[in-house]
């Protein structure tokens, strides 16, 4: 699959198979992971694999109500899915040089860097035919302590990984003429 079939099939999934992901493909995803871009080339991020079932129950349990509709559906999907891949973040290590900040995002940098290695696991795992869910609704302190994360870490997000239990169809996206703007901010006509 390449790249651009791997972007359109990507879907949030959060109802796996039981079957288990091997140790090669583990590896390939987080192979993808590690080549993502970061601020200048830092790569902040730490990714701790969780495969025992009593730990990611014990992570769905952080899993907070999403305000919106009640129930979180991502913590049956973090509950039941073969792996786990917490997210984590060194702390100052992004977003800025010798210790001072550079952007006017100051630390949270970190952010990009991390998303930006989450996508790639997203879009490896959906061309070897795994699914992949961003989960970000959750009780840090409770994670940290769980998976005993030093402080000087950010917890950033969880992406259950597993073979999907089906494969459900795009949702809508907005068309470009919603999203693009051309040389300013509101001007939709293209410039020759």
């Amino acid at each position: 699959m390449d790249a651009i079939e791997a972007i359109k099939s990507r879907r949030s999934i959060r109802k796996y198979k039981p079957d288990p992901v091997d140790d090669k493909t583990l590896e390939s995803v987080l192979e993808a992971a590690r080549l993502a871009p970061s601020w200048a080339n830092t790569q902040c991020w730490r990714f701790i694999v969780v495969r025992d079932n009593n730990t990611k129950a014990r992570l769905a349990d952080t899993i907070q109500p999403n305000p919106d509709l009640g129930a979180n559906p991502s913590v049956n999907a973090v509950r039941n899915a073969p792996v786990i891949i917490v997210a984590c973040a060194v702390k100052g290590e992004s977003g800025g040089f010798h210790g001072k900040t550079a952007t006017d995002k100051g630390e949270y940098w970190f952010m990009f860097d991390v998303a930006l290695a989450m996508e790639n696991i997203a879009l490896a795992a959906t061309a070897l035919g795994l699914g992949t869910v961003n989960v970000g609704l959750f009780d840090t302190q409770k994670v940290r302590e769980l998976l005993e994360v030093p402080d000087e870490y950010h917890i950033v997000e969880f992406m259950p990984l597993g073979y999907p239990e089906k494969q459900p169809g795009p949702r809508p996206r907005k068309e470009l003429s919603e999203i693009v703007f051309y040389e300013k901010f509101g001007c939709k006509q293209k410039f020759a």
